[in-house]
């Protein structure tokens, strides 16, 4: 197996791509030690001890490197992590059951109440996220949450290598900002949530 590696804009993210999916369908972020305990894979890249933010996507592993890290040491490790768990198809997520786990209303990661009489513009945002925005995104290591819409404001948040990423700012506000201001005139700014 061969794992190919791609910089990503955040100087301290790489990309790792296993050549196979990762995530059947959606994204998952771990942003700390104890969120990565419910992914082997992650908590072992977390185990280095020189990462702080593991991110599946469809078919990449995004890592973030500790201030101070050295990707030169770093990449080998997480590369040999990345074979075992592919070769062995290690499962990747650990097995527990849905005793404690409660779904989340629809909107229970908005960050504004939203209105009826917005919904069109929340739907054209979404299908423009979906379409145009998200695959730009995740060829760059990341993603893009929608996090809701009141009074023109677009409220974004960025994840894996996108987070913490010091032009992440300018994606949101000159290439993001733009294209929904161009394709919906409802829209007058977007922030970061």
């Amino acid at each position: 197996m061969f794992i190919e590696t791609e910089t990503t804009p955040n100087p301290s993210s790489l990309k790792f791509l296993p050549g196979e999916a990762v995530m059947g369908q959606g994204t998952r972020e771990f942003a700390t030690p104890e969120a990565a305990e419910a992914s082997p894979l992650a908590q072992a890249i977390f185990d280095t001890g020189e990462v702080t933010n593991v991110f599946f996507g469809s078919d990449f592993v995004t890592v973030t490197a500790a201030p101070g890290s050295s990707w030169t040491d770093l990449k080998p490790q997480v590369l040999s992590i990345l074979l075992d768990h592919f070769v062995s198809q290690a499962p990747l997520f650990a097995p527990g059951s849905a005793g404690g786990i409660s779904v989340p209303a629809e909107d229970a990661d908005l960050m504004v109440e939203e209105r009826a009489e917005d919904a069109d513009i929340v739907a054209q945002i979404n299908e423009l996220l979906e379409t145009r925005v998200r695959p730009a995104v995740a060829g760059d290591g990341g993603d893009i949450q929608y996090r809701g819409y009141r009074d023109g404001v677009v409220y974004l948040q960025m994840q894996g290598a996108c987070s913490g990423c010091p032009s992440s700012s300018a994606t949101l506000k000159h290439g993001i900002e733009g294209l929904l201001k161009h394709y919906v005139p409802e829209v007058v700014e977007v922030r970061a949530a």
